[in-house]
């Protein structure tokens, strides 16, 4: 790409130092044509005109019958250096702009008697004057008219050699063509050292990087000084690796706490098992039911959260959550203490998993009936900004303010002195939250207006139906 760059500068550069110096020719030769033809003008015989001596710079003085009036030696017995469409004409100054040289009586082309003509024709021609010129020799010649006081007019043809543009031409075309591949070169050993230095990084990033997957998530990759992509890619892989490092070691603690949850209730199904095998009449169906649905909501309650985990997005359909809890509420039975509801008479309609929100709406009620000291409350009411909200209201102790974030992680208990069959696995909650994020809510935790915890979960509404 580099050496396409420069082959296309330097074909440019060319062109235009060749235009440059034919220009500087052409006004060599209309200085040379305009001092000859202002002698002219004032009467100076063509036999004793002052013509230049240089070998470059030729001059014919030809008349209107395109006969040889003065000369150089050269050219004195030769036809006109040039042959233009037209004569030198005052709108223009290019090659062929000029008109035909023996009209004498064209009033318009001729200048005044005793005068010169304002503008000059151009054009390039090859003249053969001297023998070291064999094939000739490039001129730039300049055409232009000239009358004499007694009304005569003639052309002046003064010519400047193009030699010193083809041999400036020619040095720099070759000088180009020796320096390009040296030019090259550099630029691509300049390259290459600048990629490799500013690459280093990048592979000090790689090798640290194949050390971290042997199972280090601790460790780091080197960060540079610098303020660069590299840097930010560096940062960025750090970030990463802390975020991987957090997620694995939540991972390893939550298999950790399922564990420990599991082993309670199958160590006291084995214990009671045991029992009824060695004394038949010791067994005691109510407790190996208990520990089989704690066991199987455990066990349900892991492998939801799992699915969460995973990204698995709910099943959403269109349903009124005031109807939802009046369901849910009907086929709650056993419940320690009696709960109030306060519905709204018109619906209130979400976009969402009724299996999900029906288990939000259990585990809320399951925590309250816990901790309530005479009753449980739950109220749907419109929200605001086109979002609806559920409140689940109990009388007990309440959540102390810096626990209400607490109480959503997993396996997480405030009360340490209860015992877990009351207590619960410590996963209700840590679900309620995972299921609103999914489903574009938030729950908040306050007090409530007679004393206790007030959950709050807020969800988007849905749409309004054609």
């Amino acid at each position: 790409m580099v050496a396409l760059a420069l082959v296309a500068a330097g074909v440019g550069v060319l062109v235009v130092l060749q235009r440059n110096l034919v220009n500087s020719a052409g006004l060599q030769a209309e200085v040379a044509a305009r001092e000859v033809a202002t002698q002219v003008a004032v009467g100076t015989p063509v036999d004793h005109l002052d013509l230049p001596d240089e070998d470059d710079r030729p001059v014919q003085v030809v008349d209107a019958d395109r006969k040889v009036l003065s000369a150089d030696d050269d050219l004195h017995h030769a036809p006109p250096m040039a042959d233009f469409a037209r004569a030198p004409h005052p709108e223009g100054r290019s090659d062929g702009d000029h008109g035909d040289h023996g009209d004498d009586d064209d009033e318009d082309d001729a200048p005044a008697r005793g005068s010169v003509a304002d503008h000059a024709g151009f054009r390039t021609v090859t003249l053969r004057l001297h023998h070291d010129h064999p094939a000739g020799q490039d001129f730039r010649v300049a055409g232009l008219l000239a009358t004499t006081p007694e009304g005569r007019t003639v052309t002046v043809y003064a010519g400047s050699s193009l030699d010193t543009e083809r041999q400036a031409v020619g040095g720099v075309r070759d000088a180009m063509l020796l320096g390009l591949p040296a030019l090259v070169l550099v630029v691509a050993l300049v390259t290459w050292l600048v990629t490799r230095r500013a690459l280093r990084p990048v592979e000090g990033i790689r090798a640290e990087l194949a050390e971290i997957m042997g199972g280090d998530l601790s460790r780091r990759v080197p960060q540079p000084a610098s303020r660069d992509e590299v840097a930010r890619l560096a940062r960025t892989t750090n970030a990463t690796l802390a975020a991987l490092e957090t997620s694995v070691e939540r991972q390893r603690q939550f298999v950790a706490d399922a564990s420990h949850e599991l082993r309670s209730p199958i160590a006291s199904l084995r214990t009671q098992l045991e029992v009824a095998r060695a004394h038949p009449e010791l067994l005691e169906l109510d407790g190996l039911i208990e520990d089989t649905v704690r066991l199987e909501r455990v066990a349900s309650d892991l492998l939801l959260l799992a699915r969460l985990d995973a990204g698995e997005r709910p099943r959403a359909e269109r349903l009124d959550l005031a109807e939802l809890v009046r369901d849910e509420l009907a086929h709650r039975i056993g419940d320690r203490l009696p709960i109030a509801v306060t519905l709204p008479d018109a619906a209130v309609p979400v976009e969402a998993s009724r299996t999900q929100l029906a288990r939000v709406l259990g585990n809320l009620l399951d925590n309250a009936q816990r901790h309530a000291g005479s009753t449980v409350r739950v109220a749907v009411r419109p929200g605001a900004a086109g979002t609806v909200a559920l409140d689940v209201t109990d009388d007990g102790p309440g959540v102390p303010p810096d626990d209400r974030e607490r109480i959503f992680t997993r396996f997480i208990r405030l009360d340490d002195a209860r015992t877990r069959d009351e207590g619960g696995a410590g996963l209700g909650l840590a679900i309620v939250r995972d299921v609103v994020q999914r489903h574009g809510g938030h729950i908040e935790v306050g007090d409530a207006e007679r004393g206790g915890a007030r959950f709050t979960v807020t969800l988007p509404a849905a749409p309004p139906t054609p």
